[in-house]
Order: C-alpha cells, then sequence, then structure tokens
C-alpha cells in the first residue's frame, strides 16, 4: 500500500511537470539570479536578467490577451517551459534582444554633417588700433592658411 502512493505521487508529479516547473523556472531561478547580480559590482550578466524579465512580461501579456487561443494550443504549457529554460539558462534572452528586439528599439543617429571649408577670405585682416605683434599673427596664419589651401593643387613645371 505504501508503494502504491508513493507511485501515486510521482504519476501526479510527471502528469503536473508543467504546472510544478514553470514557477521554478521562471520566477524563482531568475528572481535569484538577478538580485544576486543587482549585489554584485561586476554586472556582467544584468543585460541578461534585464531583458528576461522584458520577455517574461512580454509572455505574460501574451498569455493574458489571447487566452481562448491558449486554452485550445494543448501542448502550450510545455512549449512555454522550454521557451523559459531556453531563455534562462542558455541566455536566450540576451540572444533575443540582440537579434529581435533591438534593431527595431534603437535608433541610429544621422551622421554629422561635413565641416564647413575655411575661406582665407573670412579671415580677420589688419585692425585698427591692435598691436605690431596681432597684425603679425593674422599676417603668419593668413599666409600659413593659403599655402595649405594652395599646397594640394598641381604646379607648373620649371622651365
Amino acid at each position: 500500500m505504501g508503494s502504491s502512493g508513493i507511485t501515486s505521487l510521482i504519476n501526479l508529479f510527471i502528469t503536473n511537470i508543467d504546472v510544478l516547473a514553470w514557477p521554478v523556472v521562471s520566477l524563482v531561478y531568475p528572481l535569484y539570479a538577478s538580485i544576486r547580480e543587482i549585489e554584485m559590482k561586476t554586472g556582467d550578466d544584468v543585460q541578461q536578467w534585464l531583458t528576461y524579465w522584458v520577455l517574461y512580461s512580454m509572455i505574460t501579456l501574451f498569455e493574458d490577451t489571447f487566452v481562448t487561443l491558449v486554452e485550445w494550443l494543448t501542448l502550450w504549457p510545455y512549449a512555454k517551459l522550454m521557451l523559459s529554460c531556453w531563455l534562462v539558462y542558455f541566455n536566450g534572452a540576451a540572444y533575443v534582444y540582440q537579434h529581435y528586439i533591438r534593431p527595431c528599439v534603437v535608433i541610429i543617429p544621422p551622421p554629422p554633417p561635413p565641416p564647413e571649408p575655411v575661406q582665407v577670405s573670412k579671415l580677420p585682416r589688419r585692425k585698427r588700433g591692435s598691436s605690431k605683434r596681432d597684425n603679425m599673427l593674422a599676417y603668419f596664419t593668413q599666409r600659413g592658411l593659403e599655402k595649405m589651401m594652395h599646397k594640394d593643387k598641381p604646379r607648373k613645371a620649371p622651365r
């Protein structure tokens, strides 16, 4: 009589594995791992666990929205359990984020406009009342820029 009780308990466990394993796989371990990441100073897996919780929320939202469809799918609890195992234990959450969520969410900024070319004519000329040193600096700066701008032009061959 004792062995039939154990057998029926094992049968009950096997027939309801999805109901018993789902909270452990999808809630208990990820909660523990998330708290551990918060307390650790390195934070290597923070993206994995944040992404997992986003995906978990999306799965729950899907179930709540399409409850009649989910009830119709007899294998949904097992598929959900397998999906949770993949997301948690095989870094599936990070994979889903990198390949499916990030390309839809991240907006690439446009490249900056090219810099406006410096025109020598816009450089300040001699100013009245300025010192001789300022005038010399402006002169040499203008001469240097003119040489740099004309440096790339082909020169005439000497005769």
